[in-house]
């Protein structure tokens, strides 16, 4: 690793499939459920409702496109199989304000097939950068993901989860003094090999 690179810099090097997926199980369950950035997540992770689709899409016409299919088989699929989808895209939209402008495309692909209220995008990006804060803002890593990520939940899903946490809030607040105990040398070295 260069000196002056990232692990989230060099994980954009590969595109082999399973070397992305392989990384993204790492931060899922070392950051997302290890860390309990997201305390829905584990359950269906270990239930295995978790569909991981690594796109070999190299522009985002054709990503749109796969978005476009995978909205449609979560929607087909019953929740005990797929409860929900991460699209990762390696190829493509690896510049984030490129893929935050993506986003308007995924809500717009939603709302075209009928979707809204049923799933929603979520969004993942080794770069993310919440608007306002400085790049290297620790809770910016609330969101950071190996590769660009599209994270496809079912509404009736966060319907339940909000059931049992009804104040999301105290989860942000949690997030932030887990990772701010972290820091940003903890994230490298717990995303390391």
């Amino acid at each position: 690793m260069d000196a002056a690179s990232t692990p989230e810099q060099d994980a954009l090097i590969t595109t082999d499939p399973a070397a992305v997926e392989a990384a993204t199980r790492r931060w899922l369950e070392r950051a997302v459920i290890g860390l309990n950035l997201c305390p829905f997540a584990k359950a269906v992770y270990v239930k295995q409702q978790v569909r991981m689709v690594v796109s070999d899409a190299s522009t985002p016409e054709a990503l749109l496109e796969q978005l476009a299919e995978e909205l449609l088989l979560l929607r087909d699929t019953p929740v005990e199989q797929v409860d929900t989808t991460l699209l990762v895209h390696p190829q493509v939209l690896t510049d984030f304000l490129d893929y935050n402008d993506f986003l308007d495309n995924a809500d717009a692909a939603v709302e075209a097939l009928g979707l809204q209220g049923i799933i929603q995008v979520a969004s993942f990006h080794p770069d993310y950068q919440f608007a306002g804060t400085a790049a290297e803002d620790i809770g910016n890593y609330s969101n950071r993901s190996p590769f660009p990520t599209l994270h496809l939940l079912r509404e009736e899903s966060i319907d339940r989860a909000v059931e049992v946490f009804p104040d999301p809030d105290v989860i942000v607040e949690r997030n932030l003094q887990t990772l701010d105990q972290l820091g940003v040398a903890g994230w490298r070295k717990l995303m390391a090999d």
